[in-house]
This record gives structure tokens, C-alpha cells and sequence, in this order.
């Protein structure tokens, strides 16, 4: 919940020129408040920027007031849009049935869903990691083609807090993942605290395929420093 449709403007006159020689095999998606989309569209149009919806409701239309469907989003250009982050799991109890359904109807409306999962401080205490997100994982997928789909393992316990998943435990836990998804072609996300001085030594692990970036990306310097990421040459 960041970004008037003015600031929005101004984020963007600082970001376009930053990832105007982006190397071609990168991708970089924008998930904007709904209300800055249209902006954001129009002032990086032929930038080569992906915009993604923060969510999309289970239905295309109906009495679901405050919600967004996907044809909303799709008149205004977006083509991905986030489901099961760890904010509406946790603030609005979004259960695992209900992101399923939303990723159905991503996929189904041709919008590319971005599967967000990952376990709590307590979880990872207490030993359930891995049960907790291949439980994830396994409803989150149900009935999704897994080509069509974007996993992002977002560790809550590393987001905002002050505290770092290493990039050979946030590997392992993608390499999981990719098992989990039954397609080693499934396309897998970090996420959780990333920001210019993690990135490339993210970028360099064999089962990471991109970030999910949620902080460092309100400042259009620091979220270029990412989509420009160089992986260290290895000795």
C-alpha cells in the first residue's frame, strides 16, 4: 500500500532510464496499488515492464465489494498477478482453497499467477518448513498447469525483520519447490528481504530463477540495482 498515482509518476521518470540497456534475459513485473496501474502503464509504455495485479478475486464478476477481478486487470494491461502473499495470509486469513481458486482463475483468464509461499519464524522453530510449504505447494498447484505459473518462496520469518535466509538455504528450499511442482521447468522465486547487496549472490544459485522483491523496490535506483543484477564469477 504504496504510491499515490503522483508519486507513482515520479518513481517512474527515475526507473525507465535505469533499465533501458537491461541485458534480454531479463523480465522485470510491477505490482503496483490497483490505482497506480494505469499510470505506471502509461509511463513506462515500450519499456519492456510487466505489471502484475497485488491480487485478483476467485470471480470475475459479483457482489465482492473492494475486490478486483481479473478482467479488471487485464483492461488495463496487466498480465501477472500475485496470490497467497504472506500479508493477505496472514491480516485476512486467505486459507490455501481460497488462493488456489485464485490462481485458477489467473490462469484460466490468461493472467500468470505468482504463487507466493513460505513458512512463519515458529514454523521454521519448530522444525515444519518443509511440511509446511509443500503443503503449499501441492494445494497452491492443484489443477494449474505448472508452466503457466510463478512459485515464490517467501520465508515470513525474513521479510521486514532484520533477519537473513542464507542464499544456500533459500536454494534449497527452491530446489524443494521445483521437486514439490512435479516440472523441473516450473519457474521459481526468492523472496524475503532483497535488496541490492543480497541479489547477486541470490542470482547465482542453481535453483533461484528470480526475486520477488517487496521493499528495496520503492526506490527506483535501488529495484534497478536488482533487475541489473550481476552474478559474481566463481574462483
Amino acid at each position: 500500500m504504496h504510491m499515490t498515482c503522483a508519486e507513482t509518476r515520479a518513481f517512474a521518470s527515475v526507473f525507465r532510464p535505469l533499465i533501458a540497456a537491461l541485458p534480454s534475459d531479463r523480465e522485470v513485473v510491477i505490482a503496483p496499488p490497483f490505482t497506480s496501474i494505469p499510470t505506471l502503464c502509461r509511463h513506462l509504455e515500450g519499456a519492456g515492464v510487466f505489471f502484475a495485479g497485488q491480487n485478483v478475486h476467485w470471480e470475475e464478476q459479483g457482489a465482492y465489494t473492494g475486490m478486483i477481478s481479473a478482467p479488471m486487470l487485464i483492461e488495463h494491461g496487466v498480465s501477472h498477478a500475485i496470490v497467497g502473499h504472506s500479508e493477505p495470509r496472514k491480516y485476512y486469513s486467505e486459507t490455501d482453497e481460497q488462493i488456489n481458486l485464485r490462481a485458477r482463475t489467473a490462469q484460466r483468464t490468461g493472467l500468470m499467477p505468482i504463487l507466493c509461499v513460505g513458512e512463519s519464524l515458529d514454523q521454521r522453530e519448530a522444525g515444519e518448513t518443509e511440511r509446511v510449504i509443500h503443503r503449499q505447494v501441492e494445494q497452491g498447484l492443484e489443477g494449474l498447469d505448472p508452466l503457466l505459473v510463478i512459485v515464490a518462496y517467501e520465508p515470513i520469518w525474513a521479510i521486514g525483520t532484520g533477519k537473513t535466509c542464507a542464499a544456500e538455504e533459500a536454494n534449497r528450499i527452491c530446489g524443494l519447490i521445483r521437486g514439490w511442482a512435479g516440472n523441473a521447468d516450473v519457474t521459481v522465486q526468492y523472496g524475503g528481504s532483497v535488496n541490492p547487496a543480497t541479489i547477486d549472490d541470490l542470482m547465482a544459485q542453481s535453483d533461484i530463477d528470480g526475486v520477488l522483491v517487496g521493499g528495496a523496490s520503492l526506490d527506483p535506483i535501488s529495484f534497478a540495482r536488482i533487475a541489473n543484477y550481476q552474478v559474481p564469477v566463481r574462483a
